[in-house]
């Protein structure tokens, strides 16, 4: 059983970053009802449909992944007979969640004022680029636009050059993660309180707050970072070097740490007794990583690996994907894993990172578009099926408009 068993949430997240969030919940064993349109559905169901070799079943990549261990209803909720359905749905739930802009919750009667007087206890969470209030509130945000207003992006990217987004899309996937958050600290209070409330998820605020010290810094001293590349403000060496091979990441970072790298490294140059102190380090960051790139040319990245690891020094590859999905470490902390398809095809997807002792992990396919329709009126709703056929009815020609 998971750990979030009896936890209930009504899905009506749409692309990454809500069903990003979702998906972390649902491998956590939260019942998660994922609310589709007819005909449509999530449109990150198909959005890959030019590039065959990232889907399968008609679905992506991007749903394959977030997708899983969701039930999948068919409701259109710009109809009145499918939100009355909806709003049933809200009765027996313990969560709704959503990434719409501002207005659109609104617009549908999925508000949080309308959805707290069908369910009083009702914790209602939305994603959005700039939050719910505030100026900027009603501006559209997607993860790249908020990685270059939060600023993080201002400091990507190597000195002098163009900034760069985060290869990971950290925008849409931070702010999944800080919903998720929300909702089970909400959860928990309500458990204490009997009372729901709203969380107001901003994009916005994820990456302002992801800078964590760096602001602070910021405040106390008036200075602007630039970029600094695969470089540290403080610590050298740190950063990306090139082996025979590929490269490695290297951080030196506590003063103890240098004479043991030193010695590792073999590195005649840098027994300088100044350098034992990072500050003097710092004086001479460039004459330093140029030593060190020099001799990491030497040997290939395995070789360095193992030398450095001995030491004590951290460093690791900069692995490519596909070294990444095979490393043992990886691979023991099981976070690759199987998901068997419906057809038998089984694709290997990240794991949940969250580990318990108590609750095992389990990772169901994701649904075909309103797959779970007729098993949620019936057994949660406890609809009849007469009135079950006449929505389903409803359903197919709405799809099929």
């Amino acid at each position: 059983m998971g750990a979030l068993s009896g936890l209930r949430i009504v899905d009506l997240t749409a692309m990454l970053s809500g069903p990003y969030g979702a998906m972390l919940l649902a491998d956590l064993g939260a019942e998660v009802i994922k609310i589709e349109r007819p005909g449509a559905g999530d449109q990150a169901r198909t959005m890959q449909l030019n590039k065959p070799q990232y889907c399968h079943q008609g679905m992506s990549s991007y749903f394959l992944t977030a997708g899983r261990n969701k039930k999948s209803v068919a409701l259109d909720l710009q109809e009145e007979e499918g939100r009355q359905v909806f709003y049933d749905l809200v009765r027996v739930s313990d969560v709704v969640f959503d990434n719409f802009r501002p207005g659109v919750l609104e617009r549908l009667g999925a508000d949080y004022e309308t959805l707290k007087t069908v369910n009083p206890t009702i914790v209602s969470c939305s994603i959005s680029g700039f939050g719910l209030t505030g100026p900027g509130k009603d501006r559209p945000a997607f993860d790249g636009i908020v990685q270059a207003y939060g600023g993080g992006m201002s400091i990507t990217g190597e000195p002098g050059r163009e900034p760069m987004r985060a290869g990971i899309p950290i925008g849409d996937l931070g702010a999944g993660l800080f919903a998720a958050i929300g909702i089970l600290a909400a959860a928990y209070a309500r458990v204490t309180t009997g009372i729901g409330q709203k969380i107001d998820i901003s994009m916005l605020d994820c990456q302002v707050s992801l800078w964590n010290y760096m602001i602070t810094m910021h405040t106390m001293s008036g200075e602007v970072p630039g970029q600094l590349g695969n470089q540290h403000f403080v610590h050298v060496p740190y950063g990306a070097f090139k082996t025979k091979d590929l490269y490695l990441f290297l951080a030196v970072i506590p003063d103890p740490h240098w004479r043991l790298f030193v010695d590792a490294m073999r590195i005649e140059a840098l027994r300088d007794p100044r350098y034992l102190e990072r500050s003097e380090r710092q004086k001479d960051r460039e004459k330093i990583n140029a030593l060190v790139q020099e001799a990491f040319l030497t040997k290939g990245v395995d070789e360095w690996l193992g030398l450095l690891s001995a030491a004590g020094i951290p460093c690791a590859p900069v692995n490519t994907v596909d070294r990444t999905v095979r490393d043992p470490q990886v691979l023991a902390r099981d976070m690759m894993v199987d998901v068997t398809l419906s057809d038998g095809r089984v694709l290997r997807e990240p794991g949940n990172p969250i580990k318990l002792s108590a609750s095992p992990d389990e990772f169901r396919a994701p649904a075909p578009l309103g797959h779970d329709t007729r098993q949620v009126l019936a057994d949660l709703l406890h609809y009849p099926e007469d009135k079950i056929d006449a929505l389903m009815r409803g359903v197919q020609e709405a799809g099929d408009s």
